[in-house]
């Protein structure tokens, strides 16, 4: 049987697909393993199954010569070495697609949850504090009609603009590439992403990490947003800077945010913690039943595809075919 390690506990149709043809290991402990116990575990193993909290380096890698593949529990792949990977002819897979309409209800969930202030009314009512109703009590920001900004238009992205048309939203979108088709079918219009931040009253961040895209949005871009406009990020922590976001909202240079995802996760910057115009989640955007367990299951179905000498269903690195042939 082939010998696998997994980092951390999956919903289990995922162990019980791999269980079938594999001596699996997990991680018995709820949390995320140090580097030297992945290395520890990896020894002797022919596939490793991870999470987006692993980093995973060339030291991992060289822990076992025999390792074939490491299939990571994400859609994003930024917590592994692709390149060292590819080197040593090791597949690497991740998990698209299934988790887009999970993450765009998020995005949505918070847009919605900042500008209504929910969040902050909910500890209002909890505290004891409300009185009976009131004109001026937890006034926000209308959502129906404003415009929106979707920085990044994959996947998520686009269903995030899909979801836009219930609200007659005018749409802005800022990408590398530009997609006209979308444009068409849902009345998109492509801009600068400087006129996209000048223009939206909701600006929503769904750009993979990439030395491009860190520190996308930043103290400048941050001045260029309304005072009224709000920041949404359910992609990935660093690209935002954390401390110059902290200080817009600090000096009420924009009106608020909400984050799925942090620069240096766990931690979160003191500064937020503090601020009521900020709402806080624990990376929760594919947190449904229905999502984490296909994520197990397309995770699990990667790893054993190529395990079984096959290109699997979602191989990020391309180019380890050249060096270790996968049969269709």
């Amino acid at each position: 049987m082939y010998k696998v390690f997994v980092t951390r506990r999956i919903p289990e149709p995922g162990l019980e697909l791999l269980r079938k043809e594999c001596e699996v290991t997990i991680n018995p402990e709820d949390r995320v393993l140090a580097k030297d116990e992945i290395i520890k575990n990896v020894k002797g193993k022919d596939g490793l199954l991870c999470l987006l909290t692993d980093k995973i380096d060339a030291e991992v890698m060289d822990a076992e010569p025999k390792l074939k593949v490491i299939s990571n529990y994400a859609v994003g792949y930024d917590n592994i070495d692709v390149e060292a990977a590819t080197k040593r002819g090791i597949a690497v897979t991740n998990t698209p697609g299934v988790l887009t309409d999970a993450v765009a209800d998020l995005a949505w969930a918070l847009l919605m949850s900042i500008a209504r202030r929910i969040v902050e009314a909910d500890r209002f009512v909890r505290a004891g504090r409300w009185k009976g109703w009131a004109p001026m009590l937890m006034l926000g920001g209308a959502v129906h009609g404003r415009t929106l900004g979707i920085v990044g238009l994959g996947r998520i992205g686009s269903a995030v603009a899909r979801r836009a048309r219930g609200f007659d939203m005018k749409v802005l979108y800022h990408d590398v590439v530009r997609r006209e088709g979308l444009e068409r079918e849902l009345g998109l219009e492509h801009v600068p992403l400087e006129e996209l931040l000048r223009r939206s009253d909701y600006v929503t961040l769904h750009v993979p990490l990439l030395p491009a895209t860190y520190h996308l949005i930043g103290e400048r871009e941050l001045g260029l947003m309304k005072r009224s406009a709000y920041l949404i990020n359910t992609s990935r922590g660093p690209v935002v800077d954390e401390a110059a976001l902290a200080r817009a909202l600090e000096e009420g240079r924009i009106a608020g945010a909400a984050l799925d995802v942090y620069e240096r996760e766990p931690k979160v910057h003191e500064s937020l913690l503090r601020l009521d115009n900020v709402v806080l989640v624990p990376h929760i955007g594919s947190a449904t039943i229905e999502t984490r367990t296909k994520m197990a299951m397309m995770a699990a179905e990667n790893l054993l595809a190529v395990l079984k000498g096959k290109i699997p269903p979602s191989l990020v690195n391309k180019e380890v075919l050249k060096v270790t042939p996968l049969k269709p």
